[in-house]
């Protein structure tokens, strides 16, 4: 068992998040591929690793002394990963595709620290989600970043951060807004195709509005264009202009106080964003060490 750390890993994961079905989500595999795997170091170990209560995951004794082997294995692996790099010295050009918002707001935070942790260039190519993954199985790019749930086969899906689209607006707002707060506002919806919009419009069917409700004027398919449009928008109109928009794309705007963030009244929208690349790179070096170091970061 000890050559095949990916059930060790699997282990982890399942003590991390204290659940079977989460750990599935974040290791991009099924919930019954999670339970053979526990199944079978318990197996090979002759003993109870884990039990499986109502509020999540307890270790029994035999699970806690294997959790602080696994961590260990863990570091020891991790740490050996740019020893790994340094003798594959492949010269090359790491190519990252990305959707609008992890492209523009996100990843650039992060390209140095990768491009240092693999030793090579990176380039990063943003797009629509779904041609990212066309470019993807195309084999041109490594590894892709969506925030668009656009599932092929082929395609090992890894679940990375919690996305959160919020009512923004360059005048202060009320914090949580209801139905009746909504029409008064002048808006500028996203494009009708994009996973945005149709988040948003099945929340405002929850609340009993529609987007053909607001006063739209006007539509516009880039995060950047809708942030600049709103930005220079009259600060003293007398119906504040609004759209939504992921907290990603104006967190630096709503820090410094030239944006303002709302929340729908009893309701949140949240999407996943998700790390993907072609089952056929599961196990390359290079693609590997991209993946685990973006999956550490856990909360960006």
């Amino acid at each position: 068992m000890l050559k095949d750390f990916a059930k060790l890993h699997t282990f982890l994961m399942v003590i991390k998040e204290k659940s079977f079905s989460k750990a599935s989500a974040k290791l991009g595999i099924s919930q019954p591929a999670v339970t053979q795997q526990i199944k079978f170091i318990e197996d090979y170990l002759d003993t109870k690793i884990v039990d499986r209560k109502k509020n999540g995951i307890i270790l029994t004794k035999e699970g806690e002394d294997l959790y602080r082997i696994a961590l260990r294995l863990e570091k020891a692996i991790h740490s050996s990963e740019k020893e790994l790099l340094k003798i594959i010295n492949k010269e090359f050009t790491f190519v990252m595709g990305s959707s609008f918002a992890i492209g523009n707001y996100v990843l650039p935070n992060y390209l140095s620290e990768i491009k240092k942790r693999i030793n090579n260039e990176v380039f990063m190519n943003v797009d629509l989600s779904s041609n990212i993954i066309d470019q993807l199985e195309d084999k041109k790019i490594d590894v892709a970043l969506i925030e668009s749930p656009v599932f092929r086969d082929g395609v090992i899906y890894r679940e990375w951060v919690e996305d959160e689209l919020v009512v923004f607006s360059n005048q202060p707002m009320k914090k949580h807004l209801s139905a009746d707060d909504l029409l008064d506002f002048d808006w500028i919806c996203r494009n009708e195709d994009s996973h945005t919009r149709r988040l948003t419009s099945e929340v405002f069917e929850e609340m009993g509005v529609q987007c053909n409700n607001f006063n739209v004027i006007g539509v516009l398919a880039s995060p950047t264009s809708i942030k600049e449009s709103i930005l220079h928008a009259d600060k003293n109109a007398e119906r504040p202009l609004v759209s939504i928009m992921s907290r990603h794309v104006i967190k630096s705007e709503i820090e410094n106080g030239t944006l303002y963030e709302a929340r729908l009244k009893n309701h949140k929208i949240t999407r996943s964003f998700y790390i993907a690349y072609m089952k056929d790179r599961k196990h390359d070096a290079f693609v590997d060490n991209v993946v685990n170091y973006l999956l550490s970061l856990n909360r960006v």
